[in-house]
């Protein structure tokens, strides 16, 4: 680590609280400039702000000595895991102590018998799935960057699997949570279903470090299938791509992942990754079963589905190389994006909605961005009605990001009119706040009650979710 333990006189922490996370940590503690630089941005278009300091701990009792002694000075303090959050989460919009938590990265218990697992907050999705490759075991749970899993617990993440596996409400039975006054307190469990008081595992789920530090997190596990494979169908117009996978759904078909790209992805994908996909709206399918024919039969029925609706060149990748290509190149999306307009900033916005109103909504947004001076792509786990889109500006340039402002503010209206979400799994961070209040009108008012009662100083990341 960088710095001194205690370094130069800082804004807004206190020399005396320097001191002591200093004695704590030791070198563990920075004040070095560069690694509060890293600390202060995600992948969001939001402006970089900041921490006072970045504190390392190793265990949930430092946590919670570091907690209290934030709490004794009024300091805020930030969780950090890998900054790979879309919404401004990490941003540190009031100064104060980045927890970063990547050094708290073990498994601590496996159970192959009840595919259950109990981790810390640091360990990445891919560390967690490369300690379960002898088990027979998966997390599915993939919101294609490598993020952490106390991240994806605090953003209520999902991803390209959540049609099939769900998301991480689905998937976590209990956590550990250091509270802003220094409680550790213990939620949920390890049995699949439980009517013993509030539920408060998924209050956390999703609170996004407003309410407390999540340090271990108890998940549901899978079996991983005895057979798999994948495919990409092209489509001459958007209406059919869009119409196919509410098709496959509706009819019931058990696919593990569809995933939507339009042309301009699928361009941006085909020169970053080196395909050659044809730039057409593209569906990507995978498939998972307990034996080839049954891998085969669903494939089967996904195919009708895209044949009727005008999709064209089903190609099959069968082998496990094959897959992990196709699927490096739908996760290398966001970046593909970016490359088609080099030295821009993605101002990247999702929303969530029902399956019956996917088409209407994936082709407004479409019309908007084909009618705006702006250059952008659309990629969506359409699956479950979640799209997102990616909107290409210069930050520089105040009416480029007025424009964005403008696109994403119609999306989310549109998806709140017919019974959407404003976001299906970036969250709320800094960016969606209103849309927020509009979306759930009273009942934020209760969310601040919670807040309040949980973090009366409004120290738990400061600035995010709730307006204050």
């Amino acid at each position: 680590m960088s710095g001194s333990a205690v370094g130069p006189a800082l804004t807004r922490l206190p020399e005396a609280l320097g001191l002591e996370l200093g004695t704590l940590l030791g070198d563990r503690f920075s004040t070095s400039p560069a690694v509060r630089d890293h600390h202060s941005r995600d992948e969001s278009h939001h402006a970089p702000e900041a921490p006072d300091a970045v504190a390392f701990p190793e265990s949930t009792a430092e946590v919670r000595s570091i907690v209290n002694a934030c709490t004794r000075y009024r300091v805020p303090v930030i969780s950090f895991g890998a900054g790979t959050s879309l919404e401004g989460h990490v941003v540190a919009h009031r100064g104060g102590l980045c927890l970063d938590m990547t050094r708290m990265n073990r498994v601590l218990r496996l159970s192959a018998e009840d595919m259950d697992a109990t981790v810390e907050a640091g360990l990445t999705r891919k560390q967690l799935n490369h300690a379960l490759r002898d088990s027979g075991l998966c997390f599915f749970i993939d919101p294609g960057a490598d993020a952490t899993i106390g991240g994806m617990t605090a953003t209520r993440a999902s991803g390209t699997t959540a049609v099939r596996y769900g998301t991480m409400k689905d998937n976590v039975l209990g956590l550990t949570v250091v509270l802003a006054d220094g409680r550790v307190i213990r939620t949920g469990g390890r049995a699949r279903k439980s009517s013993a008081g509030y539920d408060l595992t998924r209050l956390f789920v999703g609170s996004e470090g407003t309410l407390g530090v999540i340090t271990e997190i108890t998940l549901r596990l899978h079996l991983v299938p005895e057979a798999t494979s994948a495919a990409v169908c092209s489509f001459a117009e958007m209406k059919g791509a869009v119409d196919t996978a509410a098709a496959v759904i509706q009819a019931g078909i058990p696919v593990a992942r569809v995933e939507l790209l339009d042309e301009a992805m699928v361009e941006a994908v085909n020169h970053f990754s080196g395909l050659q996909h044809k730039v057409a709206p593209t569906l990507f399918f995978e498939f998972h079963g307990v034996s080839e024919r049954n891998v085969v039969e669903q494939a089967e029925m996904a195919e009708a589905a895209a044949r009727e609706n005008g999709g064209t060149g089903f190609e099959w990748a069968l082998r496990a190389e094959d897959r992990a290509r196709l699927w490096k190149a739908r996760h290398d999306a966001y970046y593909a994006a970016l490359a088609l307009r080099p030295g821009a900033k993605g101002w990247t916005t999702d929303v969530c909605v029902p399956i019956s109103r996917l088409t209407e909504a994936v082709l407004a947004a479409k019309a908007d961005l084909a009618a705006s001076p702006l250059k952008g792509a659309l990629v969506g786990h359409v699956g479950d009605g979640n799209f997102h889109m990616v909107y290409l500006v210069d930050p520089a340039r105040p009416e480029e990001v007025d424009e964005a402002k403008r696109l994403a503010d119609l999306l989310v209206v549109r998806a709140l009119e017919v019974g959407g979400t404003c976001t299906g799994e970036h969250g709320i961070g800094m960016g969606k706040m209103a849309y927020l209040e509009r979306e759930h009108g009273e009942a934020v008012e209760v969310m601040r009650d919670l807040k309040h009662v949980l973090d009366p100083m409004n120290l738990m990341n400061p600035g995010k979710m709730l307006r204050a």
